[in-house]
Order: C-alpha cells, then structure tokens, then sequence
C-alpha cells in the first residue's frame, strides 16, 4: 500500500500543469488572488454552491456580472438541486468564463458507512474497545477544543467518530470492502454524474474527499489518486482539491503532504484561526491554494448552527473590523486580510447577499 501510494503521488504531482496564471471574468474594480498551483485567478469572494438551485440561481449571473468567477457546488446540495441550479447558470454563459468545482459527496458517506456495518457485526467486547480507541484518539488530537471544532452543523462531531472509527478499523477489517468498487469506481461514477447534471464536459477543480474529518483518509486512499489521474486524462477534471469542516490545520498539512492535491477548502474564521495559521503559512509555502469557509459562521450563526453565537465570538470580530458593514461583511473581511488564502467562500442565497458580499472583493483590507 504504501510503495504503491507514493508511486501514484509521484506520478499524478509530475503530471500537474505548468504553474502559469489563468484568468476568468476579469473585471475593473475587483480583485483576485492566485489558487495556488492551479494557476486560476480567482475573485477574493466566491459562490458557495449550497442554496443554488433551478428555482434560485439567477442571483449567480448577478454575481457573475460584477466580476465573481468561480462557482462551487457538490452532488450532495439539496440532493441535485444545485448543480442542477447551475446548470442553468452554465447554459445561460459561457463555460469558460468561469472556475467551477464539484464534489464527491459520497466518498466519505460510503467509507463511514462500511465500516459501521462491519462494526455492528462485532461483539460487544469488541465494540467497547474501538469505542474506547475512538475517544482516545480525538482526546489526544484536541478536534473538539470548542474554538477549533465550532460546531457548524449538528451531525458534525459525529463525523469525525464515524471517520475516526473508519481509521482504525481500516488495518485489521479493511480487506472486507471492495476498495476499487467503493473508492475509485465510485469517484468515476459521481463525477460522470456530476458533468451530466451540470450540462458540462469538464470542471476544473474535483473535491475528494468532501469533509474529510482526518488527515488520515488524504494520506491511505490511493484510489482518490487513481480515479483523478483517469479523470485528468479524460479531460474530465483540471485538478484535485480537499474539502473539510474538521481538523482544518490537521488537513492542510495532510494535502500538502500527499502532494497531489492543489487546493484546499477549510473552515478558516477569527475563532479557529490560532489552530490553522501554522498549516495555512505551510500551504502558502507549499503553493496549495486554500479557500476559506465557514468565515463567517462561528460569529453569525446559520439555520443548522446547533449553539448560540458566544458575545465574545462577536465582540471579537467587532473590534477587529469596527464600523458599519453587516457582522458576515466583517468575517469575510477579516479572512482576507491574511494573504495566505486565496479567496473566501460566501453561500449567497439572494441578490441582496451578493450586492453586500461581492463587493468586499474590491475593499481595501486593512
């Protein structure tokens, strides 16, 4: 496993593209920033792909208009409704005016969920030790400090039980599931589905895993490594890039480390930010390009946000950008202040978000 991981990350890291910029939809007035070694310059602010769907995506041609160039969006959203939703917005514009990434949103699912069956079958005395390996090894990694976890949905810790679980059980059970069926063969499928929902032929970034927990599942899955070289060659995808809610410094080192990967999308806020900045310098260094989400969360909580905003979460913020603009205008500001990421990912919903967000691509920083 290992000769054959570092063979495929030998071979897809020689494969990348010259480190030459690209631009999209350049416009006066906005600025952009380099996405690492994928070369593409994207607006300091970009379209998080969650409330997109085919009865709400004009607000994206809005944003496209006033200089926004990169779209994100997953399999997962709204079960298809949003790359359905865009698929509309790629109809209605040129394809090659934009940056566009999708997910593999089931990567993770499918891998949690295997291991939990094969969990299940197992004694109780046996269960009551992976139990017990489970919380020593979050305890020991610290993911649950409530400044770094920040509990931006629910169901989020029990991801990293799940994906913990998976880890270690991967030595001793993991020759009961069909590795090429369930990780490579699947990472084809999804993204074959993906390019037929969106109405396009190509997109230039694929984020596998989709909220990764651990930096474990970058480093032991050769077959993400794989089903990317395969769909480089088809024309199918321009780069590989990560996506996580979890262990955002812990992830940035692993996507460095793997050296395959170009870009990484994390959970980057004025709360985690004393837990991340040391990996977020070393992906600079390392020309991962890095997107920062979840900015503006921890100070001005979602619908699905399971706690309250903290006063001193929101004081924080407060000072660091005092004035008028909205508590979301000042997180994302706040991001981008930090030269080491590349832009900021805002799920905006309406056209009012994107005339308040968009903009903030052309505001001094300091």
């Amino acid at each position: 496993m290992h000769n054959r991981r570092e063979f495929l990350t030998a071979a897809a890291a020689a494969a990348l593209p010259a480190r030459q910029e690209q631009w999209r939809n350049r416009q006066p007035g906005i600025s952009y920033r380099r996405l690492g070694r994928t070369g593409y310059m994207v607006s300091e602010i970009v379209m998080g792909g969650n409330p997109i769907s085919p009865d709400n995506w004009e607000h994206v041609l809005l944003a496209l208009d006033m200089g926004l160039n990169y779209l994100d969006t997953a399999r997962i959203y709204g079960r298809g409704a949003s790359e359905a939703g865009y698929a509309r917005v790629i109809a209605a514009r040129k394809r090659d005016s934009f940056f566009l990434n999708s997910k593999v949103s089931f990567w993770d699912i499918t891998r949690g969920q295997l291991y939990k069956d094969i969990f299940d079958s197992l004694a109780d005395s046996e269960q009551k030790k992976l139990r017990a390996a489970v919380q020593e090894e979050i305890e020991r990694s610290g993911v649950f400090q409530p400044d770094y976890v920040c509990d931006y949905f629910a169901g989020q810790r029990g991801e990293v039980e799940s994906a913990v679980l998976a880890n270690l059980m991967a030595a001793r059970y993991g020759h009961k599931i069909d590795r090429d069926k369930n990780y490579r063969q699947l990472i084809l499928e999804s993204v074959d589905q993906s390019l037929k929902t969106l109405g396009t032929d190509h997109l230039d970034l694929l984020m596998c895993p989709h909220g990764a927990s651990t930096p474990w599942e970058l480093l032991n899955h050769p077959e993400i490594f794989e089903a990317f070289e395969t769909l480089k060659k088809q024309g199918k995808v321009g780069h590989l890039g990560v996506s996580a809610h979890n262990d955002p410094g812990g992830i940035l080192n692993a996507a460095v480390d793997a050296k395959v990967y170009s870009v990484a999308m994390v959970a980057y806020s004025i709360v985690n930010h004393r837990f991340v900045d040391p990996a977020l310098e070393r992906a600079y260094k390392n020309d991962l390009g890095v997107i920062a989400m979840k900015a503006a969360r921890p100070v001005f909580p979602g619908r699905k946000t399971p706690v309250p905003v903290d006063p001193k979460r929101l004081k924080l913020i407060e000072d660091a950008v005092p004035g008028p603009l909205k508590i979301p205008q000042k997180a994302y500001i706040w991001v981008l202040r930090n030269p080491h990421v590349s832009a900021a990912n805002s799920e905006m919903m309406t056209a009012g978000h994107v005339r308040d967000n968009v903009p903030l691509a052309r505001l001094k920083k300091a």
